[in-house]
Order: structure tokens, then C-alpha cells, then sequence
């Protein structure tokens, strides 16, 4: 059987709605507290109840937290799904269920050591209330868990007291059903292969989600509305910020200096939105890809009229309603080219929650700046699942950066303005704030063509005029915005690798497996677009690279390849797109391929 100490995938497999989140969660946190990274995913169905869901834990002292594949341990408590889950598990690895039912030897596999547990006697024995016994089973089977893996059972019983902190009705309960497991397993059960031992290699990282990094960066970045409409998965991003805002932005005698509109759809929130900046506000939408979809009409006035708006779209399977709770990167395009006519848009792609955090923060000040939209790009990946990141962090003499705004004083002494004049040749205008100048400044917008002036036109030049300098501000903004990160191998090499977004930590744990494997491979993390020249230049220096992206149509590869005209071949796609997270694995195995296919084996480790 398997043997590890504290490098083990160990997945649950659970019935929506039966209470078992909150006793995988604290599984996760447990070995967390015992100095062992974890990186926990929850893969969960898009209705509330009833349809499995899976809560996936990597335990890793070595740190890795992309998600591995495989699962070493299956804690099987959902008959709908027990042949998928039971096809799942490694080779030698284990199988962990409830016993009171009798399975057939047909129900197992040979290769597997199968571990029963009787739950729901345990729970029917020691409980009168039936949901109480629903609830408590999982408690039941997280003391199994303790005793089988080598997990300190006052870690568990202090987190528990955490989670029922002033609710001593609902801490016991949960305590002695904790020991009540603990002590079965203990006189009926061997410590497995798999062992939990103390270590000391989380450091001063943080265990946080990015939607409530984006929500508390948006606070932090001086967004003061946040107008927005419930969908999966980004609904935790506005209720972040209203929680962060009402303790930050809230006065001592109770004035909250900050607006929520949770509005009546996606039209309505961004029109809101761009509203607000047109007035001067910092202002977000938090939202997913059908979101973006009828937000387009607004984010192209908001484009063209030159007015600074956030979106964050937390990403999710499509097309359509398509997959609400998986996770993909399939809104680039949409998002980069929102709206009708010749547009492009600001896209923040960060990492992990601190980035989330961070480009928060970043996109209030570029939407500023540009006086343009800007996306924030999470997924449900990074969104929705808690993640070890470095601390957030704030400078706090930071200044906001709101970019050319004319002042009442610089407009009274008869400083020439005229809104879309570019003054500076780098396609940004100065603008003033509504109400700035009694006279002077802007106190309209226009969604039209407009001289220089914002005078109404229709004229071929004032339209060639307004678009070539909206180009000129995009060529502007890859100076401004995040650059990007490289990687580069131990010695020369002619293989280079681009990635983005939630796909970082699966991809630098496949770059050291090319490491140990003698196979030389520059990695370059981009994390903005306009992609800065650096990330061309990337390109071609190697004689091969690849894209890795988690959609079907490769679409950041179709965004670099038309922006600088690249020859497609220069560029393979890696794609993932079946709405898990990617894995090193599958990096390796397609990429090992492609150049064992194109290159043979003498040059592909040259």
C-alpha cells in the first residue's frame, strides 16, 4: 500500500446539503495549523442540494499547491458517485466508507486497502435528532480520519472551538462526537500508510479565498460603490467588500461612507458602475461570464465615452449557463474585445488571492489613469478556494492614482481644455470631475463620435481622430500595467512556456519536474493585457514555446498572436478546459509529447 508522510492527495466524496463542508474545511485547516501547506479545493454542484459534491485536499510539505490529480485517500460517503470515486483512487492507495451497510466484494478493487467505518450506527446509537445525526457523522468520521492519518486530536478539538466560539450548546456536541470517532478508530483501526507529521513550512503565508482578497483590495484601492447583481461565482467578491467596507468606511457615529447597490440585473449594476465614475467615484462590479455578457452595451460607452469603470469577473465554465460552479479562462476574448466595434480593454490576470488583492487595488488606479474599463480576471479556482499566499500588504502613504483630472484652480486660470484633446501624445485626455468649475470642464459625456472638444460630430476625421488615439492609450497602458514575470531555466534553452492566472501553481511545479528530468524550459508569467513587448520578445527568442490556458480555443494565445502578428507555430497551446483545475501532470504529459513528437529526444533535453 501507499506510503507518505505529508505528501498525499485525500479527496471526499459528499451529498450536497448533508452538512459536510464545514468538517472538510476544518480537516484542511487542521494539518494546516500542524505546519503542513495544504491547498483544499471544493468542487460542488450548482444547485443547493442533493448532487455530489467533492472537497479535493492536497497535503504537501513541500509546498505544492496546484492540484496534483490522483487521489491516495477516498473518503467515499456518497452511494450516487461510489463507482466514479472508487475508479479514482491510486493504485495502493485506500478507500475509507461507511461500514454499517454491508458492500459485495464486487464493490471494491483489489489494488485498493478498503478501510470501513459504521457511521451511521455510531451516529443512529448516540443521537435521537435525525439531523443532528446527519451533521455529527461527519465529525464522526473526521475522528476516523484523525486516528488513521496521525492527526493531533487537540488541533481538531481547539479549531472546533474556534468554529463555535460563544456556542458552547453546539462546540460539545461537536467535540465529543469528535472523540467518539477518535476512540472507535482507535480500538478498531490501524494508522495507515499516509501520516500527517508536525512541520514548520507554512511561515507567515495567509489561508484565504481570492474573491474576499479582490473585495478587501477594492476597499483599500478607495472604492467607495460597488453596484452588482448575485451569480456564481463571484457573489462572495460584494459581500467581501461589504463586510471590509462597513468596518474600514464606516464612521464612528454609524455614516457609512460607502454605497452597495445589489441592483435589479447585470445592465443595471454597470450602468451604475459607469455612472458613478463619470461622476468621480471609484466604482466596481463584481461578476461572471453571462454578466459580462449583457454588460456590454455599457462597457462600450464606458470605452468610448472615456469613463473609468472595474470589472471583476470571477470566470466559470460556458458557454451559455454552461458549467456555474467549475472553473476555466474562458472569457478572454469577451472580456478584451467587450462591446461592438473596434474596442480593447484592460485585463489583470493575478495568481493567487494576495495578487487578487493587490490588482484590486492596481485596477481602480489603471481604470483612473486610462479612463477606461479594466477587468480583474479571477476564476472560481482562485475565487472561491482558500489558498496559502504570501501576506497582504499596503504602503500607507500610497496615493491613489486618479490620473489627469483638472483642478477648479488650474481651469479658473484659463488652462486650455478640451475633453478627448490628446495634450501629451500618449492617447490619455484630461477630464474634470462634474461640478469642478461653474463655466469650464465637462459636465457631459458623449457615447458618439465628438471632435476634441466633445462637440458632436460625425465627421470621418473626428472618428479616425477619436479611435487612432483610443490605440495610442492602448500602447499607453503596457507600460502601466502589471509586467510580467519570467522563470528562466538553470542553463541556455530554446523552450519557453507562457501562463497566466490560476494555471501559476501547476505550471512552476511542472517546470522543476523538467528540472529533475534534465529538460531545460524558460517559464514567463504574463499577467496583463496589453501584453507588454517583453512578452513578444519572449516568444521570439525561443525557437518553441507554449501557451497554457484552461478554454478550448486557446483564447490568450489568439489575443498575443493577432497583437503582434506572430506566426501561430511559434506558439503551441496547452488546454484544459474539462472544469476541474489543471495539473502538473497534465502539463508535463503535453508538453513531454508534443516535443518527443517534434523535436526527438537529443534536442528536446539540448
Amino acid at each position: 500500500m501507499l506510503t507518505a508522510t505529508n505528501d498525499f492527495v485525500i479527496k471526499f466524496a459528499n451529498v450536497n446539503g448533508s452538512g459536510s463542508a464545514s468538517a472538510n474545511e476544518l480537516f484542511a485547516k487542521a494539518i494546516l495549523r500542524m505546519g503542513v501547506p495544504v491547498s483544499p479545493r471544493n468542487i460542488f454542484p450548482s444547485n443547493i442540494q442533493g448532487l455530489p459534491t467533492w472537497y479535493e485536499v492536497r497535503v504537501s510539505e513541500a509546498g505544492y499547491l496546484g492540484r496534483r490529480g490522483g487521489v491516495d485517500l477516498m473518503v467515499a460517503m456518497n452511494p450516487q458517485t461510489w463507482q466514479w470515486d472508487v475508479a479514482e483512487i491510486e493504485s495502493g492507495g485506500y478507500l475509507f466508507y461507511d461500514s454499517t451497510k454491508p458492500m459485495p466484494p464486487s464493490a471494491f478493487r483489489e489494488d485498493i486497502a478498503v478501510i470501513g467505518m459504521p457511521l451511521t450506527m455510531l451516529a443512529v446509537k448516540h443521537y435521537d435528532d435525525p439531523r443532528q445525526r446527519q451533521l455529527l457523522k461527519n465529525v464522526l468520521y473526521l475522528g476516523g480520519l484523525s486516528h488513521l492519518l496521525g492527526i493531533e486530536p487537540a488541533v481538531v478539538e481547539q479549531l472546533l472551538g474556534e468554529q463555535y466560539q460563544g456556542k458552547p450548546q453546539l462546540a460539545q456536541p461537536n467535540i465529543d462526537a469528535f472523540r467518539l470517532g477518535l476512540q472507535w478508530a482507535a480500538e478498531h483501526l490501524e494508522a495507515i500508510g499516509l501520516q500527517v507529521r508536525r512541520a514548520d513550512k507554512v511561515g507567515d503565508r495567509i489561508f484565504v479565498d481570492g474573491n474576499t482578497a479582490a473585495g478587501l483590495g477594492c476597499v483599500y484601492g478607495g472604492a467607495t460603490v460597488c453596484a452588482w447583481y448575485p451569480i456564481t461565482p463571484s457573489t462572495s467578491v460584494a459581500e467581501a467588500f461589504e463586510k471590509y467596507a462597513r468596518k474600514f468606511r464606516t464612521t464612528p457615529e454609524g455614516q457609512k461612507k460607502y454605497a452597495i447597490v445589489q441592483a435589479e440585473d447585470e445592465i443595471a449594476s454597470i450602468g451604475m458602475v459607469v455612472g458613478a465614475g463619470w461622476n468621480g467615484a471609484r466604482a466596481f462590479t463584481a461578476t461572471s461570464g453571462p454578466g459580462v455578457s449583457l454588460m456590454t452595451e455599457f462597457i462600450g460607452l464606458a470605452h468610448f465615452a472615456e469613463i473609468p469603470a472595474t470589472i471583476i469577473n470571477v470566470q466559470r465554465g460556458g458557454p451559455s449557463t454552461g458549467m456555474p460552479t467549475r472553473t476555466q479562462q474562458a472569457d478572454v476574448l469577451a472580456c478584451a474585445w467587450a462591446s461592438h466595434g473596434d474596442t480593447k480593454h484592460v485585463l489583470l490576470f493575478p495568481e493567487d488571492p494576495h495578487e487578487a488583492f493587490e490588482f484590486a487595488a492596481t485596477a481602480l488606479d489603471l481604470a483612473d489613469r486610462l479612463q477606461t474599463v479594466v477587468f480583474l480576471m479571477l476564476d472560481l479556482d482562485i475565487g472561491m478556494n482558500q489558498r496559502l499566499c504570501r501576506p497582504f500588504a499596503w504602503d500607507a502613504g500610497r496615493e491613489y492614482d486618479r490620473g489627469k483630472v483638472l483642478s477648479h484652480d488650474e481651469l479658473e486660470a484659463g488652462r486650455p481644455f478640451g475633453r478627448y484633446r490628446d495634450v501629451d501624445g500618449d492617447g490619455i485626455p484630461f477630464r474634470t470631475y462634474p461640478g469642478t468649475h461653474p463655466q469650464r470642464g465637462a459636465f457631459f459625456t458623449r457615447g458618439t463620435t465628438k471632435n476634441v472638444d466633445a462637440g458632436y460630430s460625425e465627421r470621418g476625421p473626428d472618428y479616425l481622430e477619436n479611435v487612432h488615439r483610443l490605440i495610442r492609450k492602448f500602447v499607453t497602458a503596457r507600460g502601466l500595467v502589471p509586467q510580467p514575470v519570467p522563470t528562466p531555466a538553470n542553463r541556455p534553452t530554446r523552450i519557453g512556456v507562457l501562463y497566466y492566472g490560476s494555471t501559476s501553481p501547476a505550471m512552476l511545479e511542472a517546470g522543476e519536474r523538467f528540472t529533475a528530468e534534465g529538460i531545460a524550459i524558460d517559464l514567463l508569467r504574463i499577467r496583463a493585457y496589453p501584453f507588454p513587448e517583453s512578452v513578444r520578445d519572449f516568444v521570439l527568442a525561443h525557437d518553441q514555446c507554449f501557451l497554457v490556458e484552461q478554454n478550448r480555443d486557446a483564447q490568450l494565445r489568439t489575443l498575443l498572436v493577432q497583437e503582434y502578428g506572430l506566426d501561430p507555430a511559434l506558439i503551441q497551446p496547452v488546454l484544459h478546459y474539462d472544469g476541474t483545475p489543471i495539473t502538473a501532470r497534465f502539463i508535463v504529459r503535453a508538453i513531454r509529447e508534443f516535443l518527443t513528437r517534434t523535436l526527438g529526444q537529443e534536442e528536446r533535453v539540448a
